[in-house]
């Protein structure tokens, strides 16, 4: 099922159109590529002769002399909060298509569509270089219409020159998420300095309190990544410091494209050392593309 950019923005039904797409492009998903982490302890049993002794509560046999295993609940009811960076190059989108901020909401209203089948629990942050709006994870329905709500004030969200601070509100988020929840970031990385060390130092203090951390990297590609403007001299702007440069296209784009390879490539080799998982999300191309081979990535490793 394709939906446009005219769909997103002028139905006035996020939610309607979230459903449609969960029942239209994100199908044979019966069993859930999501999943709780935790478990809880439930009662002790008798310990029987030839099971496996990994549960055995060596405590109680101190006080009792009798052999007794833990048994554990599953915790199967999922915990996600969406991270999505709105500083001002993610306002960055080609003429008929959406920016970068729009098709990262565009991908959590789908994402919580998703999730509120399953009865799981989501939450919103939105950042720049400080938290702009936060909620807390929750599975009722007025939440998620809350959300919805939320998510559509951002579809037309405007912003003069702000930039953003990534590891800042990784570093909030992992302070106010005390259980261990999927973490779900949108951002281009595209920040002042771009320091890795410092950004990663804020992933390893969500990964530290046990939390799984899913980032799709937002990037507009032809225009961003292949630096593809023509042959004409062109004016760029930079979004976040307002900053103007004319220049000929073709003379910068392979210093240019070499210079953002390489940058990608060290994200991409950060996020695999913390086993991260990690997703080009090219918004010149429909939500599908980035979530279907996504999700049925994460199906595959679930069974």
């Amino acid at each position: 099922m394709k939906i446009n950019k005219e769909d997103i923005l002028h139905t006035g039904n996020l939610e309607l159109l979230a459903k449609k797409a969960v029942e239209g492009f994100i199908t044979g998903f019966h069993k859930s590529p999501f999943h709780g982490f935790s478990v809880e302890f439930a009662e002790h049993r008798q310990y029987n002769p030839g099971e496996s002794t990994k549960n055995i509560d060596w405590k109680l046999y101190g006080r009792t002399d009798k052999l007794y295993t833990k048994r554990f609940d599953e915790e199967t009811n999922l915990r996600c909060q969406f991270l999505i960076d709105v500083s001002s190059s993610m306002h960055i989108g080609a003429k008929n298509e959406l920016s970068k901020l729009q098709y990262a909401v565009w991908c959590t209203a789908v994402f919580t569509q998703l999730l509120r089948k399953q009865r799981d629990a989501s939450g919103l942050c939105f950042f720049d270089d400080k938290i702009k709006e936060y909620s807390k994870m929750a599975s009722s329905t007025r939440h998620y219409r809350d959300l919805i709500h939320l998510m559509e004030s951002y579809l037309d969200y405007s912003t003069q020159q702000q930039t953003t601070n990534i590891s800042e509100a990784l570093h909030t988020v992992a302070n106010q998420v005390h259980r261990r929840s999927l973490i779900v970031l949108f951002t281009d990385f595209l920040e002042k300095g771009r320091d890795l060390d410092k950004l990663f130092d804020a992933i390893k203090h969500l990964k530290h309190n046990k939390h799984e951390v899913i980032v799709f990297h937002t990037l507009h590609q032809p225009s961003e990544l292949n630096f593809d403007y023509g042959n004409q001299p062109v004016t760029f702007e930079d979004t976040e410091t307002g900053e103007q440069l004319k220049l000929q296209p073709n003379e910068y784009k392979e210093q240019y494209t070499a210079a953002m390879s390489d940058y990608v490539a060290q994200i991409k080799s950060k996020l695999t050392q913390y086993k991260i998982d990690y997703v080009a999300a090219d918004t010149s191309k429909p939500v599908e593309y980035a979530l279907i081979p996504f999700l049925v990535k994460r199906k595959k490793i679930s069974r």
